[in-house]
C-alpha cells in the first residue's frame, strides 16, 4: 500500500503531527501539575501500552521499573533477558517504542504527561553524555562568545540539552532545522 493512498484512507494523518509532537517535547511549559491519582494512571496505561508491545518482541517476560524522573516524567525501565532488540542500531528502535508509548499513552487518557522508556538504563547513559555534551558546550559558548552548533538530535535528546542549560544564566539555547538535521543552538546570554 502506498503512503498517498494510506493519508487518503486515514485523513487524520497529518505531517505536522510529527512537527506538534517534537515541540510539545521540547517545551516543558506544556506539562501541569497532576495528582497521585493522575500519575498512577498515566503509570498503568503506559506499563499496559509497553507490555502489549514488548510481547511483539517475545519480551513479555521481562521486568518493567517505574519511578519519576527528575523533570516530571515517569520513567519506565525494562530490564532482565537480552534485550538488545528493544535498543536497535543507535537507540532507534527505543525511539520508536517511546513514541508509540507516549502517543497511544496520551491519546488514551486525553492529555500529555512525559513517559520515558528505558532499556536496562540505556537512555540514563545517554543522557549522561548528552547532558555532559550540553554542558560542555555552553562552556565552549560563554568562553568564546559566539553559538556553538550541536549535532543533530532526536526530540527527546534535544530536550534534554534544553533541560540540562535551562538555569545556566550564562547561555541560552534554541532548536533550528527540520527533521532529521533538528539541532540544538547554544549561544551566550
Amino acid at each position: 500500500m502506498n503512503e498517498e493512498f494510506e493519508n487518503e484512507q486515514n485523513p487524520e494523518i497529518e505531517e505536522t503531527d510529527e512537527e506538534i509532537l517534537d515541540e510539545a517535547i521540547e517545551d516543558d511549559s506544556s506539562v501541569e501539575e497532576r495528582s497521585e491519582e493522575d500519575l498512577d494512571e498515566v503509570a498503568d496505561t503506559a506499563i499496559e501500552v509497553l507490555r502489549t508491545i514488548l510481547a511483539h518482541f517475545d519480551a513479555e517476560g521481562a521486568e518493567i521499573n517505574e519511578y519519576e524522573g527528575d523533570d516530571q516524567e515517569i520513567i519506565l525501565d525494562v530490564v532482565g533477558g537480552d534485550l538488545a532488540i528493544l535498543i536497535g542500531r543507535r537507540g532507534h528502535t527505543l525511539d520508536a517504542i517511546q513514541t508509540l508509548v507516549s502517543n497511544i499513552t496520551n491519546r488514551k487518557l486525553g492529555y500529555r504527561y512525559p513517559v520515558t522508556i528505558d532499556v536496562e538504563s540505556y537512555k540514563h547513559r545517554q543522557r549522561q553524555k548528552i547532558e555532559s555534551l550540553a554542558y560542555s558546550a555552553a562552556s565552549r559558548a560563554d568562553r568564546q562568545d559566539r553559538e556553538v552548533s550541536l549535532r543533530p538530535m532526536n526530540p527527546y535528546e534535544r530536550r534534554l540539552v534544553h533541560i540540562a542549560l535551562r538555569d545556566d544564566e550564562r547561555v541560552e539555547t534554541h532548536s533550528v532545522g527540520e527533521e532529521p538535521n533538528r539541532h540544538v543552538v547554544v549561544a551566550p546570554a
